[in-house]
């Protein structure tokens, strides 16, 4: 099927995606290996030379090819996901995110000279019913939240900038489910990704949330039961298990969000934990690096510079097509040379907390900005954000990318010559109490990181979002 989409409205448009979606989701319960094929051609049609042809066919070939690692992962995501959420996935997530909104993106960034994202992450809630050792938000409480007001603000906002994928984070988002549920149903034409600790999934809300097709769940868990709850508390192993019974029952596509640490490494990514995600349904997630981020955070938690090693070595098996289990994992910190280093401060992603405090990183409580004063772009274009414009990426080497876990001196003076303050909901900390206790790590990380970089051969890419444009392997633009 060949529809020239450019000349059509975005309504027009979107009406004929979705007939293309739904042939193409016809011919999945017919002959899957020809359907991929086909999706294959459509996503072409779509991107064009966003990828090189060898993109494509390498494509083709692993998709119409039963037996490989990833005919048989999206075999078991649609085996499992309800077809309303599949369609409206593709829609809101293949059309609406990644081709309609990449564009306006990249129009938005060349137009007004400063980052625009792919995604927003928002916190509706400070409140959390758990208390995790180690991390901020259980300590937060409940005095802040963000107005059904505030958030649909967000989104409005940020889809007149391009931006078609909101996750929500916290606190516990789920403690604002009539609103999500509200917001999710206004903005049909986004996709929500939620992190959860999944203890308020229940039967009511997921007949909802299949109602709505547009919510996708990342749940945090960390390994065994044991190595999960020693962390997270007596009894959230057990509600994780539920929650993605539930999902599962009911189609709702789901993934795993994985804190790893220096005492759960191992148990967050063994074969044996691995399988079980699968078997209950989950088929990708993030892995995230500890962050010594706040004034009671645990940096002995952080992973050693082995540790880590092992992390990327890991990740990148699990990936391959040398392992035969149906799950994609994403390491945040680690896979930097497929980003382009530090996405935040609106390069790809940035993050507003439930006081509405626009801050470039989940992980970096700084802001000078706040959403019930400024707009989404005015948010990019304030002194902290375009400091990040202007330093990324932060180092040449994509395995060092943070400029706080690996470059601590360079938010120290971001943070200082922009004048922005903590924003940490508790326990304000300054931003030289954090990068002190990132010093050694990043000193230690730093011998093992270079020798490993420097077997790393980059691709090209067709597409980097700097201030001074350059291919990703170019190192003359890095400090």
């Amino acid at each position: 099927m060949s529809i020239a989409l450019e000349p059509l409205s975005h309504k027009v448009q979107r009406t004929a995606v979705g007939t293309m979606v739904d042939a193409a989701l016809a011919h999945v319960r017919k002959d899957r290996q020809k359907a991929f094929a086909e999706m294959v051609d459509v996503a072409k049609q779509f991107y064009g030379d966003s990828f090189s042809e060898e993109t494509y066919e390498h494509a083709r070939a692993v998709l119409t090819d039963a037996d490989s690692k990833w005919s048989k992962l999206i075999n078991c995501v649609l085996d499992q996901t309800a077809p309303s959420v599949a369609r409206t996935t593709a829609l809101n997530l293949g059309y609406e995110a990644f081709f309609r909104g990449t564009k306006t993106i990249r129009e938005n960034r060349t137009k007004y000279h400063c980052n625009i994202p792919w995604l927003i992450l928002f916190d509706p809630t400070s409140a959390c019913n758990m208390h995790c050792v180690g991390c901020w938000a259980g300590e937060y409480g409940h005095k802040n939240n963000l107005s059904f007001e505030d958030m649909d603000k967000i989104i409005t906002e940020g889809k007149e900038l391009g931006v078609y994928l909101y996750m929500l984070t916290g606190g516990e988002p789920l403690v604002r489910k009539a609103d999500i549920l509200r917001l999710a149903k206004k903005h049909n034409d986004v996709q929500f990704a939620i992190y959860t600790n999944s203890t308020l999934i229940d039967e009511p809300f997921c007949e909802e949330v299949v109602k709505l097709g547009n919510i996708a769940f990342m749940l945090s868990i960390e390994g065994t039961p044991s190595t999960n709850d020693a962390r997270r508390g007596d009894g959230h192993y057990a509600a994780v298990m539920n929650a993605m019974d539930l999902l599962k029952a009911h189609g709702i596509l789901f993934g795993t969000s994985i804190c790893y640490t220096r005492d759960n490494l191992e148990a967050v990514t063994s074969d044996h934990f691995m399988r079980m995600l699968c078997d209950k349904g989950a088929h990708f997630g993030f892995y995230f690096h500890y962050m010594p981020v706040g004034n009671e955070a645990a940096p002995e938690l952080m992973p050693t510079p082995a540790q880590r090693k092992y992390m990327i070595e890991r990740i990148r098996y699990l990936r391959s097509e040398k392992s035969d289990i149906p799950f994609y994992p994403m390491d945040f910190q680690n896979d930097g040379e497929f980003v382009g280093g530090c996405i935040a401060g609106g390069r790809n992603y940035f993050h507003i907390n439930s006081a509405g405090d626009a801050e470039p990183c989940v992980f970096i409580h700084y802001s000078n900005t706040n959403i019930h004063d400024s707009s989404i772009l005015d948010i990019l274009r304030s002194p902290l954000f375009m400091a990040y414009h202007n330093g990324q990426p932060f180092n040449k080497n994509h395995l060092r990318p943070c400029p706080m876990l690996e470059n601590p001196e360079l938010l120290r003076q971001m943070v200082h010559d922009t004048g922005a303050h903590s924003t940490d909901l508790q326990s304000p900390e300054s931003v030289d109490h954090l990068c002190d206790k990132c010093g050694a790590y990043a000193a230690d990380w730093q011998p093992v990181a270079d020798e490993i970089w420097s077997h790393v051969t980059l691709r090209e890419s067709r597409y980097e979002n700097y201030k001074d444009w350059r291919p990703a392997h170019s190192t003359a633009h890095a400090k």
